[in-house]
């Protein structure tokens, strides 16, 4: 099938969506015309979604559904360009209902080996990329869901002073091609909470006391407004209303992929506009970084792999006893 070229203004971006040499195994497929109350929701402003974001994750989508991979209704995508924060960049899209919701969510923050290599990202907007193990970047690209796992983090207490149970869902997420590691890597989406400062308190009437009474205790902390550790993470109240779309097996496309970082930043280096270049880069995020990184896990994974042989974890100590308990 001889391909149309077809080119979208975003914001001042054009964004080739087939035949324009984009740098992703979608860009060459085609895909049922988009509906039209679909596509008013493509745009740079709060709440949209970029026309190479959606049409990715529209192609990505059907194709499963065609091969019998994926029956659910519902699939998700990620604009891995825009700000965090408060900034809507997590993609509902439910078609057969009309259903397109966007929320926020967080970004793999990396990190910075002293003396040795620094690949962490800010809080607002996400520089660098990566597949590799330990890593802590965000890999962008095909993903399907997996399997929900249930862990008990400990207790924590509300402001009116009860105590309540932290029991996180984990949606673990299967990939392919850049994205094939990501069950080793233990990458999935969950609600952006934890427990901090960790202590023992008594309660031995929990199903979750030791064998003394008690029970880990902690303050809750939502990090939902920043970075994550490579897993998509949300506000607990979009968790609660994601995961369970998830149950039944779909697929999230995460942009940009290596080679979309990897032309964006070659049009940076050389001067040349990404409208030009029928790319695409969330332009505020783009200002600020200024050029996107991508580091293969070949090359950023032996260096991780000596780190930790050089700066061994020290083995866990006790959790201490709560004061007052």
């Amino acid at each position: 099938m001889r391909l149309r070229l077809r080119l979208l203004s975003v914001a001042g971006l054009s964004v080739a969506t087939a035949g324009l040499g984009l740098p992703s195994a979608f860009a060459a497929e085609q895909t049922p015309d988009m509906p039209a109350w679909l596509g008013a929701h493509v745009g740079q402003g709060p709440g949209q979604i970029a026309q190479v974001v959606l049409q990715r994750a529209r192609t990505l989508y059907l194709k499963k559904v065609s091969e019998g991979a994926v029956k659910n209704p519902c699939y998700f995508a990620m604009d891995a360009t825009r700000p965090a924060g408060s900034n809507r960049r997590f993609y509902t899209i439910c078609e057969d209902k009309r259903i397109f919701r966007a929320v926020p969510t967080g970004h793999g923050n990396g990190r910075h080996l002293k003396g040795i290599v620094n690949f962490a990202n800010g809080i607002r907007c996400a520089r660098n990329f990566s597949n590799a193990m330990h890593s802590k970047l965000t890999t962008g690209g095909a993903y399907l869901t997996g399997e929900e796992k249930i862990s008990f983090k400990g207790y924590y207490r509300t402001a009116s002073g009860k105590s309540v149970a932290l029991n996180r869902s984990f949606v673990q997420f299967d990939g392919e091609g850049d994205t094939a590691n990501a069950r080793p890597r233990a990458i999935g989406g969950h609600a952006a909470v934890l427990l901090h400062g960790l202590c023992l308190r008594k309660d031995p009437g929990s199903s979750h006391a030791n064998q003394d009474g008690y029970v880990p205790s902690g303050k809750l902390v939502n990090y939902s407004a920043g970075r994550s550790n490579g897993c998509t993470s949300w506000s607990p109240a979009d968790a609660g209303q994601i995961i369970p779309m998830m149950k039944d097996r779909t697929t999230l496309y995460i942009y940009p992929e290596s080679a979309d970082i990897e032309a964006v930043a070659q049009a940076v280096k050389a001067g040349r506009s990404l409208m030009g270049g029928g790319l695409y880069w969330n332009a505020s995020c783009l200002k600020e970084i200024r050029s996107p990184k991508f580091w293969p896990r070949e090359s950023l994974e032996p260096i991780l792999i000596q780190y930790q042989k050089d700066h061994p974890e020290a083995p866990p100590r006790p959790l201490p006893i709560c004061k007052g308990s």
